[in-house]
């Protein structure tokens, strides 16, 4: 027995599942064991602009549930590793405000990396050491409001730049997420003046309709 939709909520819903149940990079993720399809837009990146070399230290803001760890866990596996087992050539830190399952080899702290507690964990993670990678997928929970949300997701971009400024090697890359909308040619200039090469790549995986875009800066200025 077939149950009518009533609303247009119900109706949108619908038509969402009905996408992400046949989106290719869905299966994909199933099929190769990864928590979300946002790791084939990590891995095309990768692939076009060799972020990620063996015995990197990378750090993964915004974590949860983890598909970009997975695929960086993967990327450094070394020579024993295979999908993620083995040992890793490098050091992933990953950190959420979220919680996120383990990944072996991948070094998780949960909490607000602005917090001490957080930055004394952080710290010790890093263990002297200044990151070669720092990439971000982070984005705001929406509101529907277009001007919130574009604050809410520039403030996410500066966190995100803040704490490349404090870790990041001077030669190092920042990876983030970024959403066209008023503030997005403030955030450009704000990574130019920030970093030597700046440089916006939308990866295949991307939905086309999403606003999203990644911004990739090299070298601290």
């Amino acid at each position: 027995m077939k149950t009518r939709t009533k609303t247009s909520s119900k109706k949108v819903n619908k038509a969402w599942l009905h996408e992400h149940i046949n989106d290719p990079y869905v299966k994909l993720a199933n099929r190769e064991g990864y928590r979300a399809r946002a790791a084939y837009k990590l891995q095309e990146m990768d692939e076009s602009f060799g972020l990620i070399r063996p015995g990197a230290l990378v750090v993964d803001l915004g974590s949860a549930p983890g598909a970009w760890s997975q695929y960086l866990r993967r990327k450094m596996a070394n020579s024993t590793g295979e999908r993620g087992g083995g040992g890793v050539d490098g050091c992933i830190i990953a950190l959420d405000m979220l919680p996120m399952e383990p990944i072996d080899g991948v070094h998780f702290i949960q909490g607000d990396f602005r917090e001490d507690v957080v930055l004394v964990q952080l710290t010790q993670a890093l263990q002297g050491r200044l990151a070669d990678v720092v990439v971000s997928d982070m984005a705001p929970n929406l509101s529907g409001i277009a001007s919130v949300d574009a604050a809410r997701g520039e403030h996410l971009v500066e966190l995100a730049l803040a704490f490349a400024q404090q870790h990041l090697k001077p030669q190092g890359i920042l990876l983030v997420k970024v959403f066209h909308g008023a503030s997005y040619d403030g955030i450009v200039q704000r990574f130019k003046a920030s970093f030597v090469h700046v440089k916006p790549c939308k990866p295949k995986a991307s939905r086309d309709r999403s606003a999203e875009t990644f911004l990739l800066g090299v070298g601290l200025r």
